[in-house]
């Protein structure tokens, strides 16, 4: 039966290998880590940083090129902050260091750019304290300003009306850029807490004292979030403007008012980031806000109240004005029967619906631990299936679409010990976003046409001036691009062997 169950995974891979043999060149392959799970709990320092390493020697293996590290829960850090306790999801207790002054962020963003991934700094902007934290460290801004936070079914929350509280948290974003080198700034789904049946947000009195012109208080709410969103679009521009800054909101913006998927909403039934979390994502993406939305489209196919197929294709029709990414749940999705095939799960179906939409221009996946532990063999099916080739960062020329220059002096040459080496010298670059940050090697084989547009030919992506070329073939061309912070590509240099 072992055997049986093999053979026709193998089958299967081959058949979606055939049917899904053109990968994307460019395309967002995100995961996130988060801390909030517990997992560091109970673990030294080295043995958190061996099961990190270990998570993500297996992502890059299946071709995730973007993490997204949790360094900002409640008001505290994963990082030497300049303002915030150290976590208690961390140490054990807020304020304790890590024993061996480790800091998991700058650690997190080295070994991230090893390995050619972003690293994206995932914080929660006004979570001031989870309903499981029963003690804060002295410094903690709770301790400091209890008159900037409300109380909410067990929760601090930092109250999103207070113009304090969002320098505050500008503040906080900044100390990160200013002292880490991350390629973005990232927010998930918490704005105003989500609802809770009978317990009504203390807040009636800030929007009857200052309603700045808005006529109801959902209005205001959402002001107020989305201030905050063009502060910091506004802060990350100043102080590095080749950082991208991102949200991931929940699945569904808002539901629509004639049951059908229409602009103001989608043919959903649950909670609603526009009415329950005065979350207007439209509005953020239409003024370039943000750089990025990863919608927690988190539900299967089939789903009553919120159905993944209306949500992907409301995503994609009416908030596209950024890239879009879909959040995956592995875990649900591989729980979840294929409507047309039951004896598979929702993976390739999901995929190949998303792959199918103009504007999806990528996925992450919730969550990292979760696709190593590969359940459902998703794991393997990215790894020989939808991420079989490299794939390059998504432009976002609205930040910057100016190339770096080609690489100088590509050769190739043949030592007794090492083999063929290709090597070559970066581009000059007077500014930061103008400077090479990694090279994309492509093979040709003799006489074949090159083509830089099909990630079939990607070989490599590496931040290194020199690759050593396995099993090298008289007549093969070889092409090596420059690409900047943004993932902007040169123009060739060629080599034939």
């Amino acid at each position: 039966m072992k055997r049986l169950t093999l053979f026709l995974f193998f089958f299967m891979s081959l058949s979606w290998m055939t049917l899904h043999a053109a990968n994307p060149k460019r395309e967002f392959r995100g995961a996130w880590i988060q801390c909030v799970n517990g997992q560091y709990l109970g673990k030294s320092p080295e043995q958190i940083r061996q099961m990190l390493s270990s998570q993500l020697d297996v992502l890059q293996k299946c071709g995730i090129n973007a993490i997204l590290f949790q360094v900002r829960a409640e008001g505290d850090a994963l990082y030497r902050s300049n303002y915030e306790p150290w976590s208690r999801y961390l140490t054990g207790k807020q304020g304790t260091a890590p024993s061996d002054g480790w800091d998991p962020l700058a650690w997190m963003v080295d070994e991230c750019h090893k390995r050619n991934m972003e690293c994206h700094a995932w914080i929660n902007p006004y979570r001031a304290k989870t309903k499981g934290t029963t003690e804060l460290a002295v410094n903690h801004a709770v301790v400091k300003h209890p008159e900037r936070v409300f109380e909410y079914d067990g929760l601090y929350i930092f109250n999103p009306a207070l113009p304090e509280n969002r320098t505050y948290t500008c503040m906080v974003v900044e100390d990160i850029l200013e002292h880490y080198d991350v390629d973005g700034i990232h927010m998930d789904d918490y704005f105003y807490p989500y609802p809770v049946k009978g317990i009504a947000l203390p807040d009636e009195s800030y929007f009857q004292a200052d309603p700045r012109g808005f006529a109801t208080i959902e209005d205001w709410r959402r002001d107020n979030v989305s201030l905050l969103i063009r502060d910091l679009h506004y802060l990350v521009r100043s102080v590095k403007p080749w950082v991208k800054f991102g949200v991931s909101p929940f699945g569904i913006y808002r539901n629509s008012p004639t049951g059908e998927n229409c602009r103001e909403g989608s043919a959903t039934s649950g909670t609603q980031n526009y009415d329950d979390l005065y979350a207007d994502i439209v509005l953020w993406t239409k003024q370039g806000w943000v750089d990025y939305n990863i919608p927690q489209i988190y539900w299967n196919i089939g789903t009553k109240a919120a159905d993944y197929e209306k949500l992907l294709y409301w995503w994609n029709d009416y908030c596209n004005q950024r890239p879009l990414f879909i959040g995956q749940d592995v875990e649900r999705t591989v729980k979840g029967a294929d409507p047309s095939n039951p004896a598979s799960h929702q993976m390739r179906v999901k995929y190949d619906l998303q792959r199918a939409l103009a504007h999806v221009q990528g996925s992450c996946q919730w969550y990292a631990a979760a696709v190593v532990n590969n359940p459902g063999n998703y794991r393997t099916v990215l790894e020989q299936v939808y991420h079989a080739t490299p794939a390059l960062q998504p432009l976002m020329t609205f930040i910057d679409g100016k190339a770096p220059g080609k690489p100088k002096s590509l050769s190739a040459k043949t030592y007794a010990m090492t083999g063929t080496i290709l090597s070559w010298e970066a581009p000059k670059g007077k500014q930061e976003m103008d400077k090479a940050r990694q090279y994309v090697i492509y093979r040709f084989k003799q006489g074949e046409k090159i083509n830089l547009n099909s990630a079939e030919n990607i070989v490599a992506i590496t931040q290194d001036t020199r690759y050593t070329v396995p099993s090298p073939k008289r007549g093969t061309t070889f092409v090596v691009t420059a690409l900047d912070r943004l993932h902007n590509e040169s123009k060739p240099a060629k080599v034939k062997l």
